[in-house]
């Protein structure tokens, strides 16, 4: 289970015979900020407060398409891998090192894995319908193959299984027929990984609310995973010491607009699709979120524009476990806690919380459940913000 620390989040340290240099090994402000700022479209993204009433760009799309609400996930996955390297880059040139971390890798992956099933069966422990897959477990298996791969290949490596990941995984979902279906099929239901996971996995241990799908299926790791190195080739370059900050960034700049541009051409092939984890949808979030981490890093690291709006978003960001596993759990408690009326009637806790805190004062019903996910969302960062004073810090 994560434990508390009172102990500031370790600096990672380069290897005695590792070409970086100390500007180089510094911890990355801008990332920290940037975790900040996707836990935040997080809170909000998952936090409406009626779904049948919220504004559009904080929906995710139904299929196909990209919408605000549908970088959060992607941006995490990449974050995630460029800040593998920041961290493992100490003991990456020392192979007798590797075992022990692994472990500690493995353990990390395992506590996530476990929280994620957690989440699944609250509050009932229901074990016999309850939701195997989840947004935890894949980024654990996805952060353990990153790791894994970070210590043992080299960046042209990892660039190319990055490459294979994905092409490979538009072959399987365009070309493979998708038994008793006859042939492929990039819908909902007939989908190959949908039908992998009802294979392996079943139908009661899927999203109940998908009937018979899951976004976070089994076969879409494997385009996650290409999501985490790509995060991991971006922290290489701004890691190296053979070229100065104003030229990270503009190249940083440059190969995220032309990720961008490849999502939007592989789109006309393999749909942008976050349900999928398409192809298109990988490099086409990979590069908005290196837009978004080089705009941070020149501001955050190479001009040193930090203060206040810089120390709340690392704030939320400093405790990322704690706030993935405490909302999603809360929520899940909330939204099946019945409560019992005087007349008879039955409600959830979590719809008499809003209709009576929020709803009633409002006429419009969409700006009562975005005041909803502000005030909620609001809470959860001024918890962050008084651990982060604190110095208390929830890890695997």
């Amino acid at each position: 289970m994560p434990v508390a620390s009172s102990a500031p989040l370790p600096n990672p340290a380069p290897a005695a015979d590792s070409p970086v240099t100390a500007s180089a090994t510094t911890r990355l402000v801008s990332l920290d900020v940037f975790r900040g700022v996707a836990i935040m479209l997080m809170l909000l993204v998952n936090n409406s407060g009626d779904w049948r009433y919220y504004y559009s760009p904080l929906i995710h799309a139904d299929w196909n398409g990209c919408r605000l609400a549908d970088l959060a996930f992607p941006w995490f996955m990449y974050i995630m891998g460029v800040a593998v390297v920041y961290g493992l880059a100490s003991v990456r040139e020392q192979p007798s090192r590797h075992s022990a971390v692994l472990l500690r890798v493995g353990r990390r992956v395992l506590v996530m894995v476990v929280l994620g099933l957690l989440i699944g069966l609250l509050p009932n422990f229901y074990f016999t319908s309850f939701r195997i897959l989840g947004v935890l477990q894949r980024l654990g298996v996805v952060y353990g193959i990153c790791a894994l791969c970070f210590l043992k290949l080299t960046w042209r490596q990892q660039l190319t299984l990055a490459a294979v990941l994905l092409v490979g995984y538009n072959l399987l979902l365009q070309f493979v027929p998708v038994p008793d279906l006859g042939h492929p099929s990039l819908d909902k239901m007939t989908n190959l990984g949908a039908w992998l996971d009802r294979l392996v996995i079943g139908q009661h241990h899927l999203n109940m609310d998908q009937e018979g799908w899951d976004p976070e299926s089994l076969l879409g790791t494997i385009p996650s995973v290409g999501t985490g190195l790509l995060g991991m080739l971006t922290g290489q370059w701004l890691r190296n010491t053979r070229s100065d900050a104003p030229t990270k960034t503009v190249w940083l700049f440059v190969v995220s607009a032309g990720a961008i541009v490849l999502g939007l051409i592989w789109n006309g092939w393999f749909p942008i699709n976050k349900s999928l984890w398409s192809s298109s949808y990988v490099v086409y979030t990979a590069g908005i979120g290196g837009i978004v981490l080089g705009a941070l890093y020149f501001l955050c690291d190479v001009q040193g524009w930090r203060g206040r709006w810089t120390w709340i978003f690392i704030a939320c960001g400093s405790n990322a476990l704690l706030v993935f596993f405490g909302h999603e759990a809360l929520e899940r408690v909330l939204t099946r806690f019945k409560l019992h009326h005087a007349d008879g009637s039955v409600f959830y806790a979590r719809d008499w919380l809003y209709e009576n805190l929020c709803r009633q004062f409002f006429t419009n019903p969409t700006h009562a459940s975005f005041t909803w996910a502000v005030v909620y969302s609001s809470l959860w960062v001024l918890l962050l913000a008084v651990l982060y004073r604190r110095r208390i810090f929830f890890t695997a």
